[in-house]
């Protein structure tokens, strides 16, 4: 069983009944795409919703008898809005037709890597392009939690908000200036550094942590799709699973200005969520490509 089916809703089961369900979802699919794969096979993917924005995806191909085979699945969670727009390379895992999509944002600092959820809707753009020729895309991620806790915001005033905006601004300039090469903006973004690290030191003695961290997106585990993170609540939003009943929350964060939706199974969330306060866990990172 896929781990991460306790997020939409799906607790544990034996295999005979996931394979009902798995059943069901090529039998009785809200989607289906055919596109072919990269030796030049037949792809299939079959996509069933239980509940809004939450369901499984079965991929596979048609055998010659025209029996279907799967290869993998995986539950899915489809966000909202375009959260990126910053270049994105896509990568194929070597041991299954399933890609791995690669954005360096500047609003975290951080290369993300996300799992890409529309692969036959990618194949199938993939084979119009003219050789060597990549068009611009933008990505719209979402996140699965198993595990989740709610903290408090901390408490800022308008001013205090407007220069983090400010800084904000100015430091992605910097950051897009030391892309380009411009010695002096890597400069600067080594004495900030610095000097962030020193007033850390300093604070770290007396103040909590998360009084001091705003909120943060850090690699989690050996997995390059799975992260640890703290962002703000901007909205929050319950979903029932269809199947078994089970509600599961929606939140809307705001990480380091990068908005992006997170979905988790009520019973693992600790805290009651409400716009303005942080939350903190781990995803598995998920993302949709245009």
């Amino acid at each position: 069983m896929h781990s991460y089916l306790k997020a939409i809703g799906f607790e544990q089961m034996s295999h005979a009944k996931l394979m009902e369900i798995l059943n069901q979802v090529v039998d009785q699919p809200n989607y289906m795409n055919i596109a072919k794969d990269s030796q030049g096979d037949e792809f299939v993917e079959f996509s069933k919703d239980f509940g809004k924005s939450v369901g499984i995806t079965v991929c596979g191909s048609y055998m010659e008898d025209g029996s279907f085979e799967m290869e993998y699945y995986f539950p899915y969670f489809i966000g909202t809005g375009v959260t990126s727009k910053e270049h994105i390379e896509i990568e194929k895992h070597s041991d299954k037709e399933s890609y791995a999509a690669v954005c360096d944002d500047i609003k975290l600092g951080v290369t993300l890597i996300f799992f890409l959820q529309n692969v036959a809707e990618y194949l199938k753009q993939k084979s119009a392009w003219k050789k060597n020729v990549v068009p611009k895309m933008s990505a719209t991620l979402a996140g699965l939690s198993l595990d989740g806790k709610i903290l408090l915001p901390i408490n800022k005033s308008e001013v205090q908000i407007q220069k983090k905006e400010q800084m904000t601004r100015t430091r992605n300039q910097m950051i897009a200036a030391a892309r380009e090469g411009d010695e002096d903006a890597i400069e600067s973004l080594t004495l900030e550094d610095m000097d962030m690290y020193s007033m850390l030191s300093k604070r770290i003695v007396k103040e909590d942590i998360l009084s001091i961290v705003d909120s943060y997106f850090m690699p989690y585990g050996v997995e390059s799709d799975q992260y640890s993170i703290l962002g703000e609540i901007l909205n929050i939003e319950y979903i029932e699973n269809t199947f078994t009943g089970t509600r599961v929350c929606v939140m809307t964060l705001d990480t380091n200005d990068l908005i992006y939706d997170v979905c988790i199974n009520e019973e693992n969330l600790l805290g009651e969520p409400m716009v303005g306060r942080r939350f903190k866990g781990n995803i598995w990172l998920q993302g949709m490509v245009k």
